[in-house]
């Protein structure tokens, strides 16, 4: 299995077992579901019968619906408004653009010119992407963005291929 890793904050985003495609060399689109998670009911070897206990008593499990790549990746939701994304996004790809011509200088070029129309078409359609973080919530990092494609019920998430390392585990 294959994990991606933000390169700047090293946390986890998302792996190969989630359907992904890549996008125009620049994103990589990774498709989630709704999963139910169920909290609680915890089996302790306990015999309610033995003890005099109801059947019903004990702990009341609670049932969730979540979406699969934020519970497993732990990604945080955060918020922009335009003018706040667009100082963000400057700075994130001075950053990677940064990182690229260290180690990967064939990868810079194909960078600046990628990201600019895919940075325009996010910033006009701003308002149809929720923003998110890694676990560690660094703001500097890199934001995934998702979307919900016309007809799904679960949201997409786009990450930044330049600004993650794969690792093999």
């Amino acid at each position: 299995m294959k994990l991606f890793k933000d390169i700047l904050s090293g946390d986890e985003l998302f792996s190969d077992s989630f359907p992904t495609t890549e996008v125009d060399d620049i994103v990589y689109e990774v498709e989630t579901k709704m999963i139910t998670k169920q909290e609680g009911n915890y089996d302790i070897g306990a015999n309610a019968s033995a003890e005099g206990g109801e059947e019903d008593e004990g702990f009341d499990p609670s049932v969730q619906q979540v979406n699969n790549l934020i519970d497993a990746m732990r990604l945080q939701q955060t918020a922009f408004d335009k003018k706040s994304y667009m100082v963000y996004i400057k700075e994130y790809m001075k950053k990677i653009l940064s990182k690229l011509k260290e180690t990967k200088p064939d990868r810079a070029e194909v960078f600046q010119a990628k990201i600019q129309p895919f940075v325009k078409k996010v910033l006009g359609e701003f308002d149809e992407y929720t923003f998110y973080t890694g676990e560690n919530m660094d703001s500097e990092a890199m934001v995934p963005l998702s979307y919900y494609k016309e007809g799904e019920t679960a949201p997409r998430f786009l990450f930044f291929k330049d600004g993650l390392s794969e690792e093999k585990v």
